[in-house]
């Protein structure tokens, strides 16, 4: 991309996959195919980014989700992958953020996509519209984080408003 467009502003690290499996039924290969995508994705298209960002003082911005902050018993790996995303995010921050560089973790509860389509009902599917997060208020989200020229807004929550009645 720097190379057709001379110069990078944003990275988006939107890598997600998950499986609803315990620890002790989920198979090494599924385990690490989540982790390949979740956590590697994100390290490897991070390392390339961060020199270009530098040079333009851009903007990385890092999915994670509401699972990452409040983990559920039936997707541990998923949860601890997007703890990792974020513990990620905010060390680079640290490294980064005097060469102006901006990081922000978006943390979605469930969004109505495709989501969880290859295991079975995607959250298109097993959600109306309205119920959960739309796929715009995360682009929104997103598309604010990116705008940000001289701060860094370090993460926004986005959850429905009776997220927490269960809790």
């Amino acid at each position: 991309m720097v190379s057709e467009f001379g110069q990078l502003d944003v990275l988006v690290n939107n890598a997600g996959l998950a499986r609803g499996e315990s620890v002790e039924d989920m198979r090494t290969e599924p385990h690490e195919t989540m982790m390949e995508t979740n956590v590697d994705g994100v390290f490897y298209a991070t390392r390339a980014a961060i020199p270009h960002l530098r040079e333009t003082e851009g903007n990385l911005v890092f999915v994670g989700s509401f699972a990452g902050q409040y983990p559920r018993p039936f997707n541990p790996i998923y949860a601890a992958s997007k703890w990792w995303v974020r513990g990620f995010a905010h060390s680079v921050e640290g490294n980064v953020g005097a060469d102006g560089v901006a990081v922000t973790v978006v943390n979605p509860s469930e969004v109505r996509t495709e989501f969880g389509a290859a295991y079975g009902e995607s959250f298109a599917e097993r959600f109306d519209e309205g119920e959960v997060t739309e796929p715009e208020e995360v682009a929104e989200a997103i598309a604010f984080a990116a705008k940000q020229e001289k701060s860094t807004v370090s993460e926004l929550d986005i959850y429905r408003r009776d997220k927490f009645s269960g809790f």
